[in-house]
């Protein structure tokens, strides 16, 4: 895999925990986004965002599918936010294999937030009425593989839960069927 340096600019969804009440009007949208066919659904589970609620203490905190990982973290931190007391675990961005957050339903494949692609910007982002979720663009120099990352994450996935040899196989099959 080649690896090279380029400028990209890089999509950030900064979230503001205070102005949060809780809604989740962004998980609502961005299941309805992700349904297939778009908008003909609404399955929470499918969505690449989580609102952790604490509502007796009035506690809502935004939290975004990211990077897909194959092990457990090594952290175990705890945060208190009004003496409740969170495992680092709550607000992970990653899908693991000890938690089911931001894994598809019916597959179990890792979900990532993909700034609603081919949108303006993220529509948790636009219908958020709180305006606890903003959308910000940098651009930055990142290491570009040429090998997808999406693409290498998803058949880590799916050799993780189907085996290698199995993958290989259908992957065999495929390139047959469209060589024919």
């Amino acid at each position: 895999m080649k690896v090279e340096k380029e400028k990209k600019i890089i999509k950030r969804i900064k979230i503001d925990a205070d102005k949060c009440n809780g809604c989740k009007a962004c998980e609502m949208i961005c299941s309805a986004f992700h349904a297939l066919p778009k908008y003909s659904s609404n399955n929470p589970a499918r969505a690449r965002i989580r609102v952790i609620r604490e509502p007796l203490a009035d506690i809502y905190i935004p939290v975004y599918a990211g990077e897909y990982t194959p092990a457990e973290c090594a952290g175990r931190d705890k945060y208190i936010i009004d003496g409740k007391e969170y495992e680092e675990c709550a607000f992970c961005r990653a899908s693991c294999p000890s938690r089911e957050e931001f894994k598809e339903p019916d597959s179990g494949l890792p979900l990532k937030c993909d700034m609603c692609e081919g949108e303006d910007e993220p529509l948790c982002v636009k219908w958020c009425i709180t305006d606890a979720l903003i959308y910000e663009e940098a651009e930055e120099k990142i290491e570009n593989t040429l090998m997808s990352d999406e693409l290498e994450t998803g058949l880590k996935a799916l050799a993780d839960k189907y085996g290698l040899e199995q993958v290989i196989d259908s992957i065999a099959q495929i390139s047959v069927k469209s060589a024919a």
